[in-house]
């Protein structure tokens, strides 16, 4: 075949995928969350799926998928066909912990199509009310008097709060014992209980305890104090900058998902992302949205993807692999 003839065949393959991206969305588009609805995921995805839609002409459909911590849903966009209509909003846990953590039938950055970084949410250190401290040293000084006493409670094996509480036991040369739940609410049910000592959790689930005084804010672990809780440190602040921890939430779409549609996609995410009441809504649930591009958020996968490997080699965390 001549390298002209080549050409010719190549342009007629890329035709059809040009004139889909050209009328995209022409239908409504499937958003797949997959955690049960009310928790940030889903937060998240709605106040940003319903602009989208606004942006759009077109319905963007939730669709609550929960199950083994994110993997379920995120597993169902890995499986979808890649034609831009089936994506979701998914969390740090299924695109960067659990890979490392237990067999997963995807492989984050072959089977997914990265489109943009959503929004990111700082975990918080508080202790229960009865924990004779106030701040980082006190708490890690009380940590090292009582080595192997002190609890730290986590939303599961292999959750981000779980790999906090690791990073912090490394970083602050502690021995504190990991007690998981089945999700965020019982953990903290129990911190108030006082069956526990400490946590840490995405700062929208501890607010209304903080702010009730029912709970002791320790510090948070975002760059920047939480415009939510400007009274807390930070953990860099607090003396441990590499006790830096997000949870975070991003949009993604099946490999194969044609560079048109992905752009598409990413100018409705992104301009959605603009928009006043967006963003009032979403720092309302103590979230910063970013909005990079899909080459950034491909490398900021990564990026976390050994970070967390490297805690969980280094505190010896067990796996299902």
């Amino acid at each position: 075949m001549t390298v002209s003839r080549r050409l010719l065949l190549g342009l007629l393959l890329l035709l059809p995928s040009l004139a889909m991206a050209e009328d995209f969305p022409a239908k409504p588009i499937k958003l797949i969350v997959p955690f049960p609805a009310g928790g940030p995921n889903d937060i998240i995805a709605r106040v940003i799926g319903q602009r989208m839609s606004e942006i759009a002409g077109q319905p963007v459909v939730i669709d609550n998928r929960g199950g083994q911590g994110g993997v379920l849903g995120t597993d169902a966009v890995a499986k979808a066909a890649p034609d831009g209509y089936t994506i979701a909003i998914s969390s740090a846990g299924a695109l960067a912990i659990s890979p490392s953590m237990e067999k997963v039938a995807y492989d984050t950055l072959a089977d997914l199509t990265p489109v943009t970084l959503v929004a990111t949410v700082p975990e918080m250190l508080v202790v229960a009310t009865n924990v004779p401290v106030q701040n980082m040293s006190e708490l890690v000084a009380l940590a090292k008097a009582q080595a192997g006493k002190l609890n730290f409670a986590s939303s599961g094996p292999g959750s981000l709060p779980h790999l906090a509480g690791e990073l912090f036991k490394l970083t602050a040369n502690i021995d504190i014992v990991h007690v998981p739940y089945r999700g965020a609410a019982p953990a903290v049910n129990d911190l108030l209980g006082q069956q526990v000592q400490m946590t840490f959790l995405d700062l929208p689930v501890l607010l209304p305890q903080i702010k009730a005084g029912a709970l002791k804010p320790i510090a948070v672990g975002s760059p920047d104090r939480a415009p939510t809780a400007p009274e807390v440190p930070t953990t860099a602040e607090a003396g441990f900058p590499a006790l830096r921890i997000e949870n975070w939430y991003g949009m993604v779409a099946p490999k194969g998902t044609p560079k048109e549609i992905v752009d598409k996609l990413h100018r409705l995410a992104t301009q959605a992302m603009t928009d006043a009441a967006v963003k009032e809504k979403l720092a309302a649930q103590g979230a910063t949205l970013i909005g990079d591009s899909p080459e950034h958020f491909r490398q900021f996968i990564a990026d976390e993807t050994a970070k967390w490997a490297k805690v969980i080699k280094d505190a010896g965390v067990e796996t299902a692999k």
